[in-house]
């Protein structure tokens, strides 16, 4: 990703110059890491209105610092809002730029007092998260990488799933898999969830040992050069009753309606409503309670969303997730989701595994 660095904040120069700002204070991991390839946990990244970049961080840090940042970097004892401060007096930029959703206040309240007016703080929004909207080709390759360990992984650990084994347990061998096959880290909470306990879109593993006939319902995503991705599937233990067959089916459809709906020029809000309308036919569209997906990167949940009236412009570039799902209580819950990115004519699935009820 080092060459596209410099374009990158080329880009988001632009931006700062066009809201009559002298530079932006970028607080955000992902944000920093996207602008100058720095992926330690405490930093701070000033970009002027021409390009210039500076990155504030601490001597842990220094080396991997120098190894990693294409732009200036300088080594701070100090606290960064302190360095920071002095900083922005030395080159006397008056109006800048801090990003409102990420900077926490009491950070924001340790650079105020240390400018002591001096400068006029503005509060941005989704400046850099603007330019992550649509992914360059090295960026889809990577994401693509990283789809492929977590379809890997889950091939590879599902081996293990048997009668008894508990949701904690089969967890920890997704991401040991994942592990081995050269993933960073998991890109969020593993979710292994059986029986009724699938119900709960996001439920935590836990205790709950598999029993025969159960339905298994597994989402994991794995990160790789920073980028991750993101698939559930869904198996059961020993042969699928009707109603599963039926229900997961009936997901199924949902799912290549919104794949289907998914191209340049429709809204987030459009595909949204394709998945719901499919599951409508059936009486089912109540049971579906989140949206239909979410933008994928460098966090594995970032602009765009496919949910209800969303209004967003769907363009080539977009990596999203194509995620329906339906969740009854007391019985369980089925969501198929997929990597998805958006191409010129429409879209091109980056999850490799295939999508048929697994039978353990």
């Amino acid at each position: 990703m080092r060459p596209e660095f410099p374009e990158r904040r080329k880009r988001l120069a632009q931006q700062i110059a066009s809201r009559k700002l002298d530079a932006l204070v970028v607080s955000a991991q992902a944000n920093i890491r996207y602008l100058c390839g720095f992926t330690g946990s405490n930093g701070l990244l000033l970009v002027r209105g021409d390009g210039w970049a500076l990155l504030l961080t601490d001597p842990r840090y220094e080396i991997q610092a120098q190894q990693e940042a294409d732009c200036l970097v300088r080594i701070t004892r100090k606290p960064l809002t302190r360095e920071l401060a002095a900083e922005l007096g030395r080159r006397r930029l008056r109006r800048v730029g801090f990003e409102a959703g990420r900077l926490t206040y009491a950070d924001y309240e340790s650079l105020k007092a240390a400018l002591r007016a001096r400068v006029q703080l503005k509060p941005v929004a989704d400046a850099v998260e603007s330019l992550r909207l649509l992914k360059s080709e090295a960026e889809v390759e990577a994401i693509g990488r990283s789809m492929a360990i977590a379809a890997a992984a889950f091939e590879k650990a599902m081996r293990a799933a048997r009668e008894g084994i508990r949701e904690a347990e089969l967890a920890a061998e997704l991401d040991y898999q994942m592990r081995l096959l050269g993933a960073e880290k998991p890109a969020f909470e593993t979710i292994v969830l059986f029986g009724e306990n699938a119900a709960l879109p996001h439920g935590k593993p836990g205790t709950r040992a598999l029993r025969p006939h159960e339905l298994v319902l597994v989402d994991i995503g794995a990160q790789r050069d920073g980028y991750a991705s993101d698939m559930t599937r869904m198996a059961v233990l020993g042969t699928p009753s009707e109603r599963v067959r039926r229900l997961y089916q009936i997901v199924l459809d949902a799912q290549q309606a919104a794949l289907d709906q998914l191209r340049p020029g429709v809204t987030g809000g459009m595909v949204d409503a394709a998945a719901r309308k499919a599951l409508e036919r059936h009486g089912l569209d109540q049971c579906f309670s989140h949206s239909t997906g979410h933008g994928v990167g460098l966090e594995v949940h970032e602009a765009p969303r496919l949910g209800k009236d969303d209004k967003t412009r769907i363009q080539p570039g977009m990596v999203v997730t194509v995620e329906p799902g339906i969740y009854i209580e007391g019985w369980g819950g089925i969501r198929i989701e997929d990597t998805v990115v958006v191409t010129s004519n429409g879209s091109r699935i980056l999850t490799p595994a295939g999508k048929e009820l697994l039978r353990l």
